[in-house]
């Protein structure tokens, strides 16, 4: 006599469970999925981080008296740069300082409106950072003794500006990209020395 298949009801599987193994399928589909199209987006728009950065920058003035005032005045070209191919990208809330490099006093405030940056373009900033006559203590004076006898004098900007671009058509991205670079001058004729003065991103 053939055996016969006995299926008892207490083994059939929980109509709840089955439901559920569905549902995890369709997320992970749906996961995966999402991971495709946002790789697909990125090796079409390929996106990079917009910056900043000293174009040119000239010292103008530099008047140091026997009182300790210290008085400059810096014709500066600053460059936003947008590497995106496909991307228009706004940069908003810039806000730079300028500081004597030693004992970080500070000169002036650099500042702009927003400012829109077309695909794969740039736009430059055009400043004139005049400071009014700024008492310095004694190592701030010591300093620049120091540097009219090396023929060399040191300024630093710092500061940052938020940057926001569309990468496809539903993703925004905005980051801050910070500014952190000493500007070195030759005190005969204000030519900056070895400029190299780039924001990064964070």
């Amino acid at each position: 006599m053939a055996p016969k298949l006995i299926l008892r009801r207490g083994d059939r599987t929980n109509p709840l469970i089955w439901a559920l193994a569905i549902i995890c399928a369709g997320f992970a589909v749906a996961v995966i999925l999402i991971g495709l199209v946002i790789f697909a987006i990125f090796l079409v728009y390929q996106p990079k981080t917009p910056y900043i950065r000293v174009s040119t920058a000239h010292l103008d003035v530099l008047d140091y008296d026997q009182m300790g005032l210290l008085t400059t005045q810096l014709s500066l070209t600053l460059v936003a740069v947008n590497p995106n191919m496909r991307a228009h990208v706004t940069l908003s809330e810039l806000e730079l300082a300028l500081r004597f490099d030693e004992g970080g006093i500070e000169l002036a405030q650099l500042r702009a409106e927003d400012l829109s940056v077309k695909k794969n373009g740039s736009a430059a900033l055009n400043y004139v950072v005049r400071s009014e006559a700024v008492p310095l203590d004694e190592t701030a004076r010591e300093a620049v003794d120091a540097s009219l006898k090396e023929g060399i004098i040191s300024f630093r900007l710092e500061g940052q500006v938020r940057t926001r671009w569309r990468v496809g058509v539903f993703a925004s991205v905005k980051l801050w990209t910070r500014l952190s670079c000493a500007l070195r001058f030759g005190v005969l004729n204000g030519t900056a020395v070895r400029l190299h003065c780039s924001s990064k991103s964070h």
